[in-house]
């Protein structure tokens, strides 16, 4: 009886420790699932996250680019703009481009000042310093510097005469085309006249004016 006693007793003990075994042994295994789930778990999130991420750069990264494309349009259809302004003007430039300046200024002061612009003809004559404004009478006082006359074909065109200045402006001064004659005059009044002439110049700025009327002047010019 004893050794049966033993005997069940050490079955027992052996039963014990396998079933202490088995535990331990399903406790780690459900242990080593949880972590392995929530390892899982967490790397879907940092993947989700990651994802997220990459989605906002591309977009934010995208954005700019769109901004930069229009603007380069814009850039672009200015560059065409200005280039077509800059070709039209050269067209323009290339008008007078043939001519003197010289002859572009006597065209520009008729345009501004002449008194019929309906000519046929548009004459230039060079009178010099010390020249009388009345080559009629001897009384008459003398242009105190070098100026050009401009005057149509006709009297009734009338005429301008100046003196350029070289800076845009010119002095203009108030001269009759043809004189009447200083014979009923009494003595001095011609140079009175003269004088005043002189004293009351004005200085007038020039207009650049059109291209295409001043071209047709030029066309027409008769320099003496």
């Amino acid at each position: 009886m004893r050794k049966l006693g033993k005997i069940f007793y050490c079955n027992a003990a052996f039963l014990l420790l396998a079933l202490l075994l088995a535990g331990c042994a399903g406790s780690k295994n459900v242990e080593s699932k949880q972590t392995s789930n929530d390892d899982t778990a967490i790397q879907t999130d940092e993947d989700h996250n990651d994802n997220e991420d990459s989605n906002k750069i591309s977009k934010d990264e995208s954005e700019p680019t769109t901004g930069l494309e229009e603007s380069a349009t814009v850039e672009s259809d200015d560059t065409s703009s200005e280039k077509a302004k800059n070709e039209e003007k050269g067209k323009e430039d290339d008008v007078l481009a043939a001519y003197s300046s010289e002859k572009i200024e006597y065209a520009r002061v008729w345009l501004q000042l002449g008194p019929n612009q309906e000519i046929d003809e548009l004459n230039v004559r060079h009178i010099s310093a010390g020249e009388p404004i009345n080559p009629n009478d001897d009384t008459s006082a003398s242009y105190p510097e070098d100026v050009i006359q401009l005057a149509g074909s006709r009297l009734v065109d009338g005429s301008v005469t100046y003196h350029g200045n070289g800076d845009g402006t010119i002095h203009v001064y108030n001269v009759p085309l043809r004189w009447d004659s200083a014979d009923d005059l009494d003595q001095g009044v011609m140079r009175e006249v003269t004088e005043n002439i002189i004293k009351n110049k004005k200085t007038v700025y020039v207009d650049t004016g059109d291209d295409a009327k001043i071209k047709r002047l030029i066309d027409i010019m008769v320099i003496h």
